[in-house]
């Protein structure tokens, strides 16, 4: 199997946020920055969250008004502290470009190929590609109606509803060899409120086969880790995608390093043709 891309990576808000001092852990942050190089494609959730949190410390609450215009300004506040923040502790000797991706940049062919063309140039040009969904200029109405229509003239649509789905499909977009999907938890359980229930490996002898055990053990799956978020059962699902053309998921905590997951040290949720 020929891959294009070494990792594509992409981290949960809960996972970026200390929830005791109630700010972007910049502790995680700076070491996960310091892991990335130019043969990764890094997709960062937390740009609502993290601006939203800037906002109430800089004005002592939050923003009043409708969710979806609260929701835009938080996005455009967050983005630029974290990437100000990746860009302070990725090595200097490296480039870091801005990816800010829309559902539409899924579903129309040219623009696929210029997403790809664009992260694919990354690697030889010394430079690692930070991804986010752009909800600073996308509504949650003019994306719901792009999405029907889309769907109703081909049947289906990539919808970028969070940053999974996204990092699904930029891994297949790029060819890569593992999916990192780092979150709040070790990975996926049986029984969520039991850590010992952790499934370490979902394979299968083939292709066919381990999509067939991943669909089973979506039913192991309830709820999410914060509102809005479609929680492991759509971690599961979106996968699917990257798991057809070979590609291993590995679902794991933040709190391991690239590295340890990547070499199999760290616990995690693996996902593979065994």
């Amino acid at each position: 199997m020929v891959f294009d891309t070494e990792l594509v990576g992409k981290i949960g808000s809960m996972a970026l946020i200390d929830k005791e001092s109630n700010m972007l852990d910049y502790t995680l942050l700076a070491r996960i920055s310091r892991e990335l190089k130019p043969s990764y494609v890094w997709i960062t959730s937390g740009a609502a969250e993290t601006g939203r949190l800037d906002y109430i410390m800089r004005n002592g609450k939050e923003l009043s008004g409708s969710k979806e215009d609260a929701k835009t300004d938080y996005s455009a506040q967050g983005q630029t502290i974290l990437m100000a923040t990746y860009r302070q502790y990725v090595d200097s000797k490296y480039s870091l470009r801005q990816v800010l991706v829309e559902h539409q940049h899924f579903n129309d062919d040219a623009k696929r190929e210029h997403l790809k063309a664009l992260l694919l140039r990354c690697k030889e040009q010394n430079a690692i590609p930070i991804i986010n969904y752009n909800d600073a200029v996308s509504t949650e109405e003019s994306r719901r109606f792009e999405i029907q229509s889309l769907k109703a003239k081909r049947g289906k649509a990539v919808e970028c509803v969070d940053n999974d789905e996204t990092a699904a499909q930029i891994a297949c977009l790029v060819r890569a060899k593992r999916l990192l999907i780092l979150t709040s938890t070790e990975g996926i359980y049986k029984d969520s409120n039991d850590p010992s229930t952790l499934i370490e490996e979902i394979n299968g002898k083939d292709t066919d086969e381990l999509l067939t055990n991943i669909t089973e053990c979506e039913n192991y799956c309830n709820g999410a880790s914060r509102a809005g978020a479609n929680g492991a059962k759509a971690k599961l699902e979106y996968i699917k995608d990257a798991v057809k053309i070979g590609t291993e998921v590995i679902i794991a905590s933040a709190r391991h390093t690239i590295a340890d997951l990547v070499s199999g040290k760290a616990k995690a949720t693996r996902i593979r043709v065994r």
